[in-house]
């Protein structure tokens, strides 16, 4: 009879090893009176009983080293291994299992290799130059757009980062080495190339990385450059015409009312023409300010005279104290960002109350704080709200926060728009302490 379970062999070498014992217990008994029969019988017994229970459990050792050559294989990577059974029994379950798993891993394994191969592909072709440095400053991976970017072809793998951007461009060594993300200009075969850098540093296999990516912006620059003077265009050309066509018709007007000798509505026209001349003068000025903003010369200012100034032009409400020591920026384009920022939050439909101004000093910036009682901005209307020429007013500009935000980043700032939790917006302008073009200074 077939023995198909381990069950049933296991059971039997028990029992032949029960029987073995017993046998040989009694033999011991009888050694006294059979001195050579009994030790060679006994010992024949367990020479019997060893063979037997080998025998028995030989399929089970056979199976053990075959899961440990096909684990030793899987710890090298090798999932190609299967063990060959036509065995009913749990021992036979077993390494169908095992062979199931082995397959399941192998499929695993060839759809890693195939997403591997795919990713790589796409990272190797994108034009996105691609550089991965290890915790050494040593390229760990370069793919072929930073090649071409940094090593004229050459691989960059195992270089030294730090030296190979040293060999190249100064304007790309120092934004690399600023460690932010930025807009840089190289040339490039005698051609001005633009580039945005985004740095990012992760942990890679518990080790830290940095992930540096160089994409060119000439093109993409190129047509939001072409966007904008057509947005321009667009906006010039309809205040014009909102101006240009009144003017030209009450020009008509008053020379129709002068040749029929009324007099009595000629002040009135020519004021109204008066009236749009000032409109449209102050609407060009207003971009001329903008396209010529000049770079900004700090001085130390005086907080009590500064805001008594800047009220009497816009008013508001001052939370908080100013700040005891003296600031240092441009007095007069700062006040022109204050103005701006208060202007449109009296504009916000909130009450006139409701407008305040914060002055806050660290040692690091000057933080203005501008907030209104209006109703806030949406989401769409923040994430535009700094771009030049954008406005949600039917007589608005798109100027206003856009020449403020210029201010800030002169100044070395920034701007920053957030709904209030208790309504409203809070506008927050920045101001860098160390003012740009100082010594040792980085904007």
């Amino acid at each position: 009879m077939r023995l198909n379970t381990l069950r049933l062999r296991l059971l039997l070498a028990l029992l032949l090893a029960a029987g073995a014992g017993a046998a040989v217990h009694r033999l011991w008994w009888l050694w006294p009176s059979h001195p050579w029969a009994g030790p060679g019988a006994a010992l024949a017994l367990l020479l019997l009983a060893l063979w037997a229970s080998a025998w028995l459990l030989a399929p089970l050792r056979r199976v053990v080293r075959s899961l440990e050559g096909a684990a030793l294989s899987y710890r090298d990577g090798d999932f190609s291994v299967s063990i060959a059974t036509g065995r009913n029994d749990e021992l036979g379950e077993l390494v169908r299992q095992h062979n199931a798993l082995g397959h399941a891993l192998r499929d695993q394994r060839q759809a890693l290799v195939q997403r591997e191969l795919l990713l790589d592909t796409v990272v190797q072709n994108t034009p996105v130059a691609l550089v991965l440095t290890d915790p050494h400053q040593r390229v760990a991976y370069a793919n072929l757009a930073a090649r071409q970017l940094l090593g004229l072809g050459r691989s960059l793998e195992g270089s030294d980062f730090a030296a190979t951007l040293a060999a190249g461009p100064a304007a790309l060594q120092q934004a690399v080495e600023a460690g932010v993300d930025a807009l840089f200009g190289v040339t490039i075969d005698g051609a001005e190339e633009n580039f945005h850098l985004s740095q990012r540093a992760f942990r890679l296999q518990g080790r830290p990385h940095r992930l540096h990516l160089f994409r060119r912006m000439t093109r993409e620059l190129s047509r939001q450059e072409v966007a904008t003077w057509k947005r321009v265009i667009r906006v010039l050309s309809h205040e014009l015409n909102n101006s240009l066509a009144p003017i030209s018709s009450l020009a008509h007007s008053g020379a129709e009312l002068a040749r029929r000798g009324d007099t009595t509505r000629l002040p009135e026209v020519f004021a109204t023409i008066g009236e749009r001349a000032r409109h449209l003068h102050g609407f060009l000025d207003g971009y001329a300010r903008f396209a010529k903003l000049p770079a900004p010369r700090p001085e130390p200012v005086a907080w009590a005279p500064f805001l008594l100034g800047l009220a009497a032009q816009q008013p508001f409400r001052l939370l908080g104290e100013a700040p005891t020591e003296l600031g240092c920026f441009d007095a007069a384009q700062i006040e022109q960002a204050l103005i701006n920022l208060l202007k449109n939050a009296h504009e916000a439909g909130g009450p006139a109350d409701a407008v305040t101004l914060a002055v806050v000093a660290s040692r690091n910036e000057l933080r203005f704080e501008v907030g209104d009682g209006g109703p806030g901005m949406s989401e769409a209307v923040l994430s535009q709200a700094l771009l030049p020429f954008y406005s949600t007013k039917r007589a608005g500009t798109g100027l206003g926060l856009a020449l403020a935000r210029e201010i800030a980043e002169a100044h070395g700032g920034r701007i920053a728009l957030l709904n209030r939790a208790e309504g409203g917006l809070r506008v927050t302008l920045t101001v860098a302490t160390t003012t740009p073009g100082a010594p040792g200074d980085h904007p």
